[in-house]
């Protein structure tokens, strides 16, 4: 087992992995730019190293500095987390050259499956479903619009490097496909080096499903089940749950085994999310894999007991899966809604500022990964991605109520965040009814606006105040509980 790993990360996810590490014994060193000297991952860590100035490219993405930072904290392997370097092959291949343990895929399946292009070729020659579109290597004006017109309108362009949205267009009509296609191209080039595209059918009032894969390097592979994550703005995910419930039993196995089939056929190794379209008419169909942990786990690991980042290093480390795919059986039902510091009311900006109060919900069935404390400051540098809140329930209606419960008792002011557009979500009956599309946003919370609140500071110095007057003792920087050292006897992870 590893010695000392090094997150290559920051924020709600390097929280994360430090304290599942935590518990393994595991010590634990972090990475920090100038912007986030102090922050709350620094010191859940054992020990942290300064990697460069608060812009990403020259700190976190830099991953000469990366390593240079694990060598000389002693660290035997890297957890890249999320985001950041976490889907590059070309560290991946670094991190394992300077012999060190990657805790991820390798290096070949990253660049395998990090091709949307060849992606699709695999998943189709595996017999995966793939969406009606076009992936060839004739990348011309004329010849994608002949595609667009063949496969027929509405399309989507997607380039065929990257993800998280970028350079990704809906074209309803060939008179729109010309100036779609140059902004597509334009965006791929500046976002991942490479405007090669990807066409495909837009469905429309689609949702989105996933299969969470593991796979180990003794030839262990399993699924961990469903997670939809249709509750989306600009192709980014805003809320996700566990099980989907439009799924029918057969569907419901059927994409399960289309997971398994797709990680087989790329020869997949540690954990990985394999996504699918989901159409009105219940026909799925691959769309891509995220060849990492996603952000959304957590409700995974609610239904499951099971600890990701705990088997993902345990895979890393050489260690055979320690279940067989009938051990395992979801429990219940999670949701995962992902607080951001962004202002819903001006086109989901960012919302930099400082954190004058937090008080993160608390009680059953309630988990709350965070990456920020009180006095956090939040820049404008990085992905706002602020904390997670996850319920899980017996059923839905409970997961639901408990969300709704402790989304009215989360309290986050000096910064503007969507707070209240996740509070109109979860109480839209729509939402209620599962009746869930990837444009449920722009559909039924088009006009929704936030309430408007005294200033910020009336509020944390008014609440300081009672707090005082109450003798309120504790740490001025409060922070969520550790999950995986409350969690008890519902590990199930068999380590």
């Amino acid at each position: 087992m590893f010695g000392k790993i090094l997150i290559a990360n920051r924020g709600e996810i390097a929280v994360r992995v430090a304290r599942t590490c935590r518990v393994m014994g595991i010590r634990t060193a972090a990475v920090y730019s100038e912007a986030d000297r102090g922050a709350l991952h620094t010191r859940e860590a054992d020990e942290a190293v300064l990697v460069g100035p608060a812009e990403a490219a020259r700190s976190y993405l830099d991953g000469d500095a990366l390593i240079a930072a694990a060598k000389r904290t002693g660290a035997d392997a890297v957890h890249p987390g999320y985001g950041f370097l976490s889907q590059n092959a070309d560290f991946a291949e670094a991190v394992a050259r300077a012999g060190l343990a990657f805790i991820g895929p390798p290096a070949a399946v990253h660049r395998m499956l990090g091709d949307k292009q060849g992606a699709r070729r695999l998943m189709a020659a595996a017999g995966v479903p793939v969406v009606p579109g076009y992936d060839g290597d004739d990348q011309s004006d004329a010849k994608l619009l002949a595609a667009a017109r063949s496969v027929g309108f509405p399309v989507i362009l997607k380039p065929s490097r990257g993800g998280g949205g970028k350079g990704m267009h809906v074209v309803r009509a060939a008179d729109d496909f010309a100036s779609a296609l140059a902004a597509s191209r334009r965006e791929a080039r500046a976002a991942f080096g490479d405007d090669r595209m990807v066409l495909e059918r837009y469905v429309e009032r689609s949702r989105h499903v996933e299969v969470q894969v593991l796979a180990d390097t003794h030839g262990g592979l399993v699924h961990l089940f469903e997670r939809e994550c249709s509750i989306q703005r600009r192709h980014q995910k805003v809320v996700e749950e566990t099980p989907s419930p439009a799924l029918t039993p057969d569907r419901r196995a059927a994409l399960w085994a289309a997971g398994v089939a797709a990680a087989r056929a790329a020869g997949y190794v540690n954990a990985g999310t394999v996504e699918f379209l989901l159409a009105p008419d219940g026909a799925f169909y691959f769309l891509e894999v995220n060849t990492r942990l996603q952000v959304e786990h957590p409700v995974t690991e609610a239904v499951t007991g099971l600890d990701l980042v705990r088997l993902q290093i345990l895979v890393a480390a050489g260690k055979p899966l320690p279940f067989r795919p009938d051990e395992v059986r979801p429990q219940g039902h999670a949701l995962e809604c992902r607080l951001y510091a962004e202002d819903p009311d001006h086109d989901d900006r960012p919302a930099p500022g400082r954190v004058l109060l937090y008080a993160p919900p608390e009680g059953p069935g309630v988990r709350f990964d965070s990456g920020i404390a009180l006095g956090s400051e939040v820049t404008v540098h990085y992905d706002p991605l602020l904390a997670k809140l996850v319920t899980w329930g017996r059923d839905r209606a409970e997961a639901l109520q408990r969300m709704r419960a402790a989304l009215r008792r989360t309290v986050v002011l000096g910064v503007t965040t969507n707070l209240a557009r996740l509070q109109a979500i979860a109480d839209h009956p729509a939402f209620e009814a599962g009746d869930l599309h990837t444009g449920f946003i722009e559909q039924h919370l088009a006009g929704h606006r936030a309430p408007s609140e005294p200033p910020a500071e009336a509020v944390a110095a008014a609440l300081a105040a009672v707090r005082l007057s109450r003798g309120a003792a504790g740490s001025p920087e409060a922070t969520a509980p550790d999950p995986w050292e409350t969690l008890g006897a519902w590990g199930r992870d068999g380590s």
